[in-house]
């Protein structure tokens, strides 16, 4: 099967359009600002997931238009020191498919000692290298999980690797990678089920579970909203085993609504709390619903997005890309890299597109790059 990726329209940025505050960090025209980088160090994986990727792979990135260790280095340090950037998010493709990963971090953490730094992996070789991400200074990491089913598993992702993923996520924790944090996505009538024994599982372990909605990213471009296991959805089949209470926290522009996870049944113990005036005793943990198909916040985004071949997204949903890459190449100072980068934001768009009053409005338009080609 080929599968053509197609190109996002190409901008090259120069000066800040009219309007863009120079002194402001990633200011967007909506009063939105951007201190949470999520940057992809690579696109290839070494699972076939089937909401993400065709069973073939893709065409991916000549190893020359990827990012170095210093590019990326060098762009994180622009986002922290001109932009404003709090916390780092490094993603792929799969991550661990560098075997430069530990380089990456190790520069990146000799930079900036403070900064928050995450991985989203799918888990595979962690066991080999939790320790050692750990020691290059990652401070915690987010496992994509989907089932606790062998065959199941192997039907999602076209591999049969449950049992290292398994074992990553717990050499994750053992290493200290925490809070260790499991992403779901439940697909209608093959997985959908299993909601509440993915929450059993995370919640016996100490781990946070996010379900996240099937978003129209996959290759293949076989998504359709009536077939998406929907945020409602997913907190009713949560329902059938635990109740759920809104987590008191502030969201603070987190992708995840956190709820607080309770028995379906009260114990005696949180009879008499409920009874005293108190919340009906402890919650066992939480739970994370990201809905960014039916429930979105673009209205309180604050991610900004780099490629693995450093090209600027203002938004997940982006059909418009800003090129970075050259420009460093070219010896452009942080200044000019930074005015770049600022006005590219500045033009973010209020919201993604996606009709969610009606599943079956026509109005969104995917984007012809997968999430793989994208980097969460």
């Amino acid at each position: 099967m080929s599968v053509s990726l197609g190109l996002p329209r190409l901008r090259s940025t120069g000066p800040a359009p009219s309007g863009a505050p120079a002194g402001a960090g990633l200011m967007d025209r909506h009063g939105r600002r951007a201190t949470d980088l999520r940057l992809s160090v690579i696109d290839k994986c070494n699972l076939r997931c089937t909401y993400c990727m065709p069973a073939g792979g893709l065409p991916w990135l000549p190893a020359a238009q990827l990012m170095t260790p210093a590019e990326i280095t060098r762009l994180v340090h622009v986002g922290v020191t001109e932009l404003g950037v709090t916390e780092l998010r490094l993603t792929g493709g799969e991550p661990l498919v560098r075997p430069d990963l530990e380089d990456i971090v190790a520069g990146i953490r000799a930079a900036h000692p403070d900064l928050p730094v995450s991985l989203t992996t799918n888990g595979i070789g962690l066991t080999t290298r939790a320790r050692t991400l750990a020691a290059a200074g990652l401070s915690r990491i987010n496992i994509s999980l989907d089932s606790l089913d062998a065959a199941t598993f192997r039907a999602l992702a076209r591999r049969d690797r449950l049992a290292e993923v398994l074992a990553g996520a717990e050499a994750a924790a053992a290493a200290g990678l925490s809070p260790v944090k499991i992403n779901a996505v439940l697909m209608r009538g093959i997985n959908d089920h299993e909601a509440p024994e993915l929450l059993a599982f995370a919640l016996e372990r100490g781990f946070a579970l996010r379900f996240i909605e099937q978003m129209p990213l996959d290759a293949d471009h076989g998504w359709t909203r009536a077939e998406m296991v929907t945020a409602a959805q997913i907190r009713h089949r949560l329902g059938e085993r635990y109740r759920l209470t809104p987590h008191p926290g502030p969201r603070e522009g987190a992708p995840a609504e956190l709820w607080d996870v309770h028995p379906l049944t009260p114990t005696p113990a949180d009879s008499r709390a409920a009874g005293a005036g108190g919340s009906g005793g402890e919650p066992l943990g939480t739970v994370g619903v990201i809905a960014s198909v039916t429930e979105p916040f673009c209205g309180d985004c604050k991610r900004t997005r780099i490629t693995a071949e450093g090209r600027i997204r203002s938004c997940l949903f982006s059909h418009e890309e800003v090129e970075l890459l050259p420009l460093l190449r070219a010896g452009a100072t942080d200044a000019q890299l930074a005015e770049r980068w600022r006005a590219a934001m500045w033009a973010k768009p209020a919201a993604h597109g996606m009709d969610h009053t009606g599943l079956d409005s026509p109005d969104y338009v995917q984007p012809e790059r997968p999430m793989s080609a994208i980097g969460g």
